[in-house]
């Protein structure tokens, strides 16, 4: 029987493990407008740094988790640390947008591969109750404590070292882990694993990949271009075909029955409503503090805390109202939460305070500590014991799917509202024409403003500077804006949904009382 100390060593690796995915899933942030700098890059590209990622961490989530029951979690995991560290080896020497992009594309596979042997291996090693429960904490511990100081750790990397070191810093940690990994954990597989759902895979991440490239470059091409219009298409297509076989198969990526359960849906609208309205600020939110307020790399990590410590500390919030609050409750409290202080910074968004500013990223997150951990129990609550790993694979999926879902939907309405802002301030300017152009726009979306505003300098420079500010903040109260309705009808439908279900149970003891009073 292994000992204790050997257990906690093998948690401590996996936490670590999964800490350092969600660093570097938040770290990046702060780095795009320096990214953009460098590679002279628009808006579109700055996306994809983000949306590659996420596509392909999204898409093999599931069959991840599916190849690491049959060959065993340990490979995987050391499998997973080389992909990850070889693919930020790509990062940080990536010559182009283009090769950045693509790297990041194999580091979310990476990452995939990495968070679905590293939360099997800690349900394998904990079976007991209390023993459990004191692990999935110390992971939740790590998790917030390296969600909380990844804007800093950006901003300090990327002013101070240079935004290649974000992703090169991996290679010692991967090396590292590796090694404990190698000597410390036991092998460990699932002898009743099912057949990879292979086709399901590449339907799934074929359709996710064509909507967000619509979603990407329609900003661009526009929405009624014959290109949006066909990948969309596509899309749906594609996303229908993947439906169809799910129902088919015997072993497939997820049980769609699953989703005639009114208390199931609403758990997982949960978890869209809180990754696409909250987590998804982690990447628009140092965008905007750079952009809007001229902040450094640094300075922009700095005034990121008080959303990350409002997520830290909505936790303990959860807990104690989950004690008087029924759960289904709470999870629109939490959304219904996260809704008030979008709408709250949308309000203060054009108001150049950041003090106000401050105060919407605090409401905001203390919604999303509150739902940070719920979302993923009630959706584990409403499955048998035997269905929960694929229950914590739909959670995870559709946790990344709605970050880089939301990604798309709120950068076209950025995009949108700061070209209508920049048209509107046009008559400003005695030749608006000759700088208010389609390359300056990207640029000062993607937090390029300086290389926007090349060969302008005297008060017409400083003029354009002061109407690029005001746009983006413009734009992003919009996007803001809309984050926040999306928030708020999510919550509505989470309540609907669960008195729904309440009322399905109900008839079901009834039924059952009724049968038993005829017996």
């Amino acid at each position: 029987m292994p000992n204790t100390s050997e257990n906690r060593f093998i948690l401590l690796t996996a936490s670590a493990t999964c800490a350092l995915i969600t660093l570097d899933t938040n770290v990046v942030a702060v780095a795009l407008p320096s990214i953009a700098r460098d590679f002279h890059a628009g808006f579109a590209d700055v996306e994809w740094v983000v949306s590659a990622y996420m596509v392909a961490f999204a898409a093999c989530l599931l069959p991840a988790g599916a190849l690491a029951d049959r060959i065993g979690r340990k490979k995987m995991l050391i499998a997973g640390l080389a992909v990850f560290s070889l693919a930020s080896l790509g990062c940080g020497l990536a010559p182009s947008a283009l090769a950045l992009n693509v790297a990041r594309a194999a580091k979310g596979v990476g990452a995939a591969m990495l968070l679905t042997s590293a939360l099997a291996i800690i349900a394998n090693t904990f079976h007991e109750g209390a023993a459990r429960a004191r692990a999935w904490a110390v992971w939740g511990t790590c998790m917030g404590v390296s969600t909380t100081i990844a804007p800093l750790v950006g901003g300090v990397i990327t002013q101070w070292a240079g935004w290649r070191w974000i992703f090169l810093m991996n290679l010692p940690i991967c090396a590292l882990l590796a090694a404990c990994a190698w000597r410390g954990m036991r092998e460990s597989r699932n002898p009743h694993a099912g057949a990879l759902d292979l086709a399901g895979s590449a339907l799934f991440a074929a359709a996710l990949s064509l909507g967000i490239w619509a979603l990407i470059d329609a900003q661009a091409d526009g929405w009624t271009n014959w290109r949006t219009e066909a990948r969309l298409a596509a899309c749906a297509a594609l996303f229908a075909v993947f439906v169809r076989v799910q129902r088919s198969r015997a072993h497939a990526m997820i049980d769609l029955a699953l989703f005639r359960q009114p208390r199931f849906v609403a758990a997982v609208l949960a978890m869209f409503g809180y990754a696409a309205c909250a987590q998804v600020m982690m990447t628009f939110l140092p965008l905007y503090l750079q952009n809007a307020f001229g902040l450094p790399a640094v300075r922009a990590g700095i005034g990121m805390l008080p959303f990350a410590i409002a997520m830290v500390v909505g936790p303990h919030i959860g807990a104690s109202l989950g004690r008087r609050v029924p759960g289904m409750a709470l999870l629109a409290l939490g959304l219904a939460t996260i809704g008030a202080g979008n709408l709250l910074t949308a309000l203060f968004a054009g108001m150049s305070s950041y003090g106000l500013i401050a105060a919407g990223m605090i409401v905001t997150g203390l919604g999303a500590g509150v739902l940070n951990g719920d979302t993923q129990k009630a959706i584990m609550a409403c499955v048998p014991t035997n269905r929960t790993g694929m229950a914590s694979g739909i959670s995870t999926t559709t946790r990344f799917t709605a970050i880089v879902t939301s990604v798309g939907v709120l950068g076209a309405v950025l995009a949108t509202r700061t070209h209508a802002a920049l048209d509107a301030h046009a008559s400003r300017l005695a030749d608006p024409q000759r700088v208010l152009d389609p390359a300056f726009l990207s640029r000062l979306l993607s937090g390029d403003l300086a290389h926007a505003g090349d060969g302008l300098a005297g008060p017409e420079g400083a003029a354009i500077a002061r109407i690029a500010r005001e746009s983006f903040a413009s734009g992003f109260a919009a996007s803001l804006g809309v984050a926040g309705v999306c928030a708020l009808t999510i919550a509505a439908a989470v309540w609907l949904l669960a008195g729904r279900a309440r009322v399905e149970s109900g008839a079901r003891a009834s039924g059952k009382t009724g049968s038993a009073l005829a017996d």
